[in-house]
């Protein structure tokens, strides 16, 4: 395996290219109501698919060549019904998937590995892990988000009926 065939895992630069790298300080202020809670949650969805993007353009090109392209377990990507994507290991008929194939690739004493083509994967798979991890955790901010709004304008309209009820029976005093 030569020099121009390794793994190049993301660093810090391709992370500023990110348009809302700083969103987590969203997170610790006191939200006034739903309309400030949905902003939030779209710039969380927003910097998820960004994740998504990122991981489509920088790891998966790589993971798509040789030598990798030629192992029985491969990365792909995996559309969840929430509107998601993960990266996840699978073999390329697609019977079997998950972590569990690339642990047997990497113990398999089958194959005389070369010790460089198992560095790659160990870093393929920590990239993979905390994207993973990353793109998970803005998808649940932004959920999080969206049901905290909901409760809001739940909690809204109970006063708001409240002060009309009130409101009117002060009038009629």
């Amino acid at each position: 395996m030569n020099v121009s065939n390794r793994f190049v895992g993301l660093e810090q630069a391709d992370f500023r290219s990110l348009e809302h790298a700083a969103y987590l300080k969203g997170l610790l202020r006191p939200f006034k109501g739903k309309g400030s809670l949905e902003d939030w949650a779209s710039q969380c969805i927003s910097l998820r698919d960004d994740l998504i993007a990122l991981a489509q353009r920088r790891v998966m090109p790589q993971t798509d060549t040789y030598p990798f392209n030629l192992l029985y377990v491969q990365l792909a990507q995996q559309k969840t019904g929430a509107g998601t994507t993960f990266l996840r290991w699978r073999n390329p008929d697609r019977s079997r998937m998950g972590v569990g194939l690339w642990e047997e690739l990497m113990n398999s004493s089958l194959q005389r590995m070369p010790s460089t083509l198992r560095e790659n994967l160990y870093a393929i798979e920590q990239q993979r892990i905390v994207l993973n991890m990353q793109i998970s955790l803005t998808h649940h901010f932004a959920r999080q988000a969206m049901d905290c709004a909901s409760k809001m304008a739940q909690a809204e309209a109970v006063y708001q009926r409240y002060n009309m009820t009130h409101t009117t029976e002060e009038h009629n005093l």
